[in-house]
């Protein structure tokens, strides 16, 4: 494996509010990062090569409840507020949590983000500009 998690919380770290989240995914794919999974619940998220190797960050917070309903234009609305740096990380945590998202896929390649739901289901995907 090419990166270590020290390295993206690093990189993580430089993250003020989602304005900020193009130069992060820059960042660690210049690590070596293909792609990751970061899930809302704890802020457990894990990271990929290009080989398939993973590493996981644990736990983040204490654990935030999934909401059953998924409120896809609400989330639609708080993300972007997110994106122009209006929250921060653990603020958009507690917002996807309470529109129902438990998730996301990031394909580091694509430059792609998939949101998806408790079920597993996609239920956005955006283009990440870089």
């Amino acid at each position: 494996m090419k990166f270590t998690i020290q390295e993206i919380k690093a990189a993580h770290q430089k993250v003020k509010s989602g304005a900020d989240f193009p130069k992060y995914i820059q960042a660690i794919k210049n690590l070596g990062v293909s792609h990751y999974t970061a899930y809302v619940s704890d802020g457990n998220t894990e990271y990929f090569d290009t080989e398939n190797h993973a590493a996981k960050t644990g736990s983040k917070y204490e654990t935030l409840k999934i909401s059953e309903n998924l409120n896809l234009e609400n989330f639609k609305t708080q993300l972007k507020l997110h994106q122009q740096g209006g929250t921060d990380y653990m603020t958009f945590c507690k917002d996807c949590a309470e529109n129902g998202v438990e998730g996301w896929k990031m394909d580091l390649n694509q430059m792609i983000c998939t949101y998806f739901d408790k079920d597993g289901k996609n239920i956005l995907e955006e283009k990440v500009p870089f």
